[in-house]
């Protein structure tokens, strides 16, 4: 694991100078809107395609997204009460705690997740992965975490109608239905279709390791102080959570692996956007992003190795 952290970093590095030197005279804004679109458009929707027409469904593929929402709404709950405490002995504004409070509930499942689950358990773990954001992070994401952001920062409300409307123009969404369609079915996947699909899903781990470097930027120290609660709660407490909820489901094996490692993830890139729309502190959210990833190098190995008996 520490070696695909590492690679990680790296990649993330090249992003970051990409950024700093201006390549090509091109913005990293603008980089990674690209880079962006192009994952979301047409690489993660080949990858959710394959692995869910191809993966077998069993009961754990209804635990583990159930474990999965249960420990994303505790984590909000708790991040809440956490920072409300906060808030009334520090000068603690709207826009932080909103910004805080989604930083510390959602992690970033399927980039760095994918990164790390397949290296360390193999390609079968690809299956919980997507369960974890599909079924899961990004249902939420929408209905709850947008509501959050627009209470807490000024903009626009969003309806249940509209987060229904964003989650269903989601091309990964359309894709993860087609594969569960094609897996129901029996419908078999030609070679030629298995193979670029395949390739088309080698792209996106590096693509988005670059982004986050894009990203980077020197964080201010009271953004580094204030985000300290919500890194403990998104790297410590909320795979602890996870553990006991997917334990009282009743899961075990790789899926109960898959769920907590899953819950470890340092916070979700996702966040800095919705952050930027709602016109929550962005600066802090991208704060939190870097300093959770890069302290998730200690965390994440950690909590595979206490993992290893289960």
């Amino acid at each position: 694991m520490f070696d695909s952290l590492i690679s990680f970093f790296i990649i993330a590095t090249l992003g970051a100078f990409f950024r700093w030197k201006k390549l090509g005279g091109i913005s990293s804004d603008v980089a990674r809107h690209v880079i962006n679109a192009i994952v979301i458009n047409f690489l993660l929707p080949a990858l959710c395609f394959k692995v869910i027409a191809t993966a077998p469904i069993d009961k754990n593929s209804v635990l583990l997204p159930a474990s999965a929402i249960i420990t994303i709404l505790l984590s909000l709950l708790i991040s809440f009460a956490i920072y409300t405490i906060i808030e009334k002995f520090t000068t603690l504004n709207k826009k932080e705690k909103g910004a805080l409070i989604l930083a510390a509930s959602f992690g970033n499942v399927t980039f760095l997740g994918l990164l790390l689950l397949t290296g360390l358990y193999g390609q079968s773990a690809a299956k919980y992965v997507l369960l974890y954001d599909f079924l899961a992070t990004t249902p939420l994401l929408w209905p709850v975490g947008a509501t959050i952001a627009s209470y807490y920062g000024q903009g626009q409300k969003l309806t249940f109608k509209e987060s229904s409307k964003i989650i269903a123009e989601l091309p990964p969404v359309w894709a993860f239905a087609a594969g569960f369609t094609a897996n129901f079915l029996g419908i078999h996947l030609p070679n030629f279709l298995l193979k670029t699909l395949d390739i088309m899903s080698m792209a996106i781990i590096p693509l988005m390791m670059f982004s986050i470097g894009l990203a980077l930027s020197t964080p201010k120290l009271k953004h580094a102080i204030i985000a300290t609660p919500a890194i403990i709660i998104k790297l410590c407490l909320v795979p602890l959570i996870a553990f006991g909820t997917a334990l009282l489901l009743g899961m075990g094996g790789l899926a109960l692996k898959s769920t907590v490692m899953e819950a470890a993830m340092p916070t979700m890139i996702f966040t800095s956007v919705i952050s930027s729309q709602y016109k929550l502190d962005h600066a802090l959210s991208a704060v939190i992003i870097v300093l959770s990833t890069i302290i998730s190098l200690i965390t994440l190995p950690l909590i595979s190795w206490l993992l290893r008996g289960y």
